[in-house]
């Protein structure tokens, strides 16, 4: 069986090498604004750049590349939430720089992007580095995903087996050993492909510090210090006998969950208070149930393995009801509408799981409602069969951590609806007798914004204006006017940029327009702001 087992995942080994070539990396945050905008042309030199995400973030590499392609590190900025504030470097010279960030989201994934702005003039474009995924390092991570599962999920699933169905057969050591010192090895080149990606580096940078420091930072590092904790909780376990030795797999057991729930989409999503304990019970649950197929198999070679069968299919549904519970609870947040199954990366990866769940779940019933009685009654062609069934159940577990594992490079589609609701504008239009005005703030959430304004006459044509003048006020929040001037457009919009709005909340926005020496228009309304 074991031979089995490997073969098994050496051709997972090679699907996933054809799957996952080189391509633009996905994002799991998105920048929603930049300050300078992309394709800014600036009369002077900025004093700082403001990034704000959909998401919050931890910057990773800042970089400015002058125009004559020097490339300098940005070490000074503050972070707050969302928003990323970086300290401009001093007499920036004239011509086009580009702004190169790359950060890490909340749930441990890095992401990578420029803005490019001009100072004085546009000039010949910098070069840009390249967001490409580089194969040996997405091979890397996937790897490292799936050797971790392994360990934890049959390693740690195997040693509880005597927490809650009954002792171990002496022939499932020595797999199960292997499985923990397989997840053990793992951590270390799990880690390292993980620092690789986060600072968009080749394979063969795998031993510079600054990569181990960004894995660790991150909080795939969290998960990789739990798991290494349980796998040697487990590893221990297998050496100590009586309450003890099930005690310490039982915390082994509570570590795998612990694990899980510490990185990831699913842990990073909101409400916290729900997602992060659903990615906990998920994950003890699968434990459980996967890690105890193979211990069952080999306790039907042996006296005692009618009453084990026995405990096993008494106890068992609990597992698949806290499974199934969490598992509904999980694809509800993170994918949010049935079709999105079928139209995005992460729903397709979902449908898959689903479907080599559902096979698992018809073995087991299988085994339960045709195989489990005549077995406990020592038939022995029941138990052989029975046997062999549980080992294409371990084999369609395999395949199931394995797609489970290509999560690491898809976007939920929530992170994808919080990007495009976050960089939605508010807009309010405003009409009087004389002018009317549609006024769009881009994002429409607190902090750096740019507000468009487009200007009819009463009649709605076209309205001639000499100047323009936005002052924006939230009395309530004890804010008074901030007034900035617009800038006309050429295609006749008006543009306010650089205007930060510091809270969220109903704000009263008011239009000076100018349309000759002697006639000045005034119109004002309100706009809500969201958080």
């Amino acid at each position: 069986m074991i031979r089995r087992l490997i073969l098994l995942l050496v051709l997972l080994c090679a699907c996933a090498a054809a799957t996952l070539r080189p391509g633009p990396a996905l994002a799991h945050a998105a920048l929603v604004t930049a300050m300078p905008a992309d394709g800014a042309v600036m009369a002077r030199a900025p004093e700082q750049f403001t990034l704000s995400f959909s998401e919050p973030v931890s910057p990773l590499v800042l970089r400015l590349i002058s125009p004559d392609g020097a490339t300098t590190t940005l070490e000074r900025f503050t972070l707050r939430d969302r928003t990323l504030t970086i300290e401009a470097p001093t007499e920036l010279a004239q011509g086009s720089h580009v702004l190169s960030w790359r950060v890490v989201s909340e749930d441990g994934h890095p992401i990578g992007g420029s803005v490019v702005f001009s100072v004085g003039a546009p000039g010949a474009r910098p070069p840009e580095a390249s967001a490409q995924r580089d194969l040996p390092v997405t091979l890397a991570l996937w790897l490292g995903r799936v050797g971790l599962y392994l360990g934890l999920v049959l390693g740690i699933g195997g040693v509880a087996f005597p927490a809650w169905v009954g002792p171990l057969p002496a022939s499932s050591r020595k797999p199960l050993r292997m499985m923990l010192v397989l997840g053990l090895v793992v951590v270390p080149f799990a880690l390292a492909a993980q620092g690789l990606d986060a600072l968009a580096a080749p394979a063969s940078d795998a031993l510079r510090p600054e990569i181990w420091r960004a894995a660790i930072g991150s909080s795939f590092g969290r998960t990789a210090a739990i798991a290494t904790a349980a796998l040697l909780a487990g590893l221990i376990s297998l050496s100590l006998a009586g309450g003890a030795g099930r005690a310490l797999a039982f915390a082994a057991l509570l570590g795998t969950g612990l694990a899980l729930a510490a990185s990831g989409h699913a842990s990073a999503a909101s409400p916290q208070w729900l997602m992060r304990p659903a990615v906990f019970l998920h994950g003890i649950s699968m434990t459980a149930w996967a890690g105890a197929l193979l211990p069952l198999a080999l306790a039907m070679r042996e006296a005692n393995g009618a009453a084990a069968l026995k405990r096993f299919s008494r106890r068992v549904p609990l597992f698949l009801i806290a499974l199934l519970a969490s598992g509904v609870a999980l694809a509800i947040v993170q994918v949010e509408t049935p079709g999105a199954l079928l139209t995005s990366a992460y729903g397709l990866v979902l449908t898959v799981k689903l479907a080599l769940v559902a096979a698992l779940l018809g073995l087991a019933a299988f085994n339960r409602y045709r195989l489990t009685a005549p077995a406990s009654r020592s038939v022995e062609p029941a138990k052989l069969r029975l046997r062999r069934v549980i080992g294409v159940e371990i084999a369609v577990v395999l395949a199931i951590l394995g797609t489970a594992a290509l999560w690491r490079f898809t976007p939920p589609p929530r992170t994808l609806v919080v990007a495009l609701a976050a960089a939605a504008p508010a807009s309010v239009h405003i009409h009087s007798e004389k002018a009317m005005a549609e006024i769009s703030v881009t994002p429409g959430r607190a902090g750096p914004a740019s507000v468009s304004i487009a200007l009819l006459d009463g009649n709605f044509g076209p309205l001639a204006a000499k100047e323009v003048r936005l002052s924006f006020a939230n009395r309530t929040a004890g804010i008074e006017a901030v007034e900035r001037p617009a800038a006309r457009q050429p295609d006749g919009s008006w543009l306010v940029d650089g205007l930060t709005v510091p809270v969220a909340g109903r704000w009263s926005v008011e239009l000076e327009i100018l349309v000759s020496d002697f006639e000045m228009i005034r119109l004002s309304d309100t706009i809500e702001i969201k958080p």
